[in-house]
């Protein structure tokens, strides 16, 4: 749990319906540092939608469309096969993604980082909760950063 990114996520209302881009950028953020523990290249491709969503490239329709192929990708993904388990990395990665878009932030935000600290270091690494430190730091920087560029490019009301 990363107390210090669910605190600013409820100071910022993260929630509400008009901080719905900054979820998905906020998602889209945290699933893009993970990016390379993908192994599907059609994960990859639903998160690349993700991203020309945000540059105002396609419309939300297609991205509901990517959103429900994540999903259907991340329910499906078959884990590890080797005895490392090294594949968990790849299937949080790939529920980070999903969950990125469905504008689920704060559960993208919490896969990404396990697979970020699976991907270091595998079991050991993810069962000592200092390991997540420097990814809890990114993200509640990366929020507070998206944060403040969202508040300036919003029109006055």
């Amino acid at each position: 749990m990363n107390a210090s990114l669910e605190r600013l996520a409820k100071q910022l209302d993260l929630e509400a319906d008009r901080n719905q881009r900054l979820r998905l950028a906020f998602g889209h953020a945290c699933a893009l540092r993970v990016e390379h523990l993908l192994e599907e290249q059609e994960v990859m491709d639903c998160l690349a939608m993700l991203g020309r969503y945000l540059d105002g490239a396609i419309a939300h329709e297609r991205l509901q469309q990517a959103c429900a192929q994540a999903s259907r990708l991340a329910n499906r993904h078959q884990g590890s096969k080797s005895i490392d388990g090294c594949g968990h990395a790849a299937v949080s990665a790939t529920y980070a993604v999903a969950s990125a878009l469905a504008g689920k932030a704060l559960r993208a935000a919490e896969y990404a980082a396990y697979a970020a600290v699976y991907g270091q270091g595998g079991y050991g690494a993810v069962s000592d909760p200092e390991s997540f430190e420097p990814e809890f730091a990114w993200q509640a920087d990366c929020l507070a950063s998206l944060a403040t560029r969202e508040a300036d490019w919003r029109p006055a009301r």
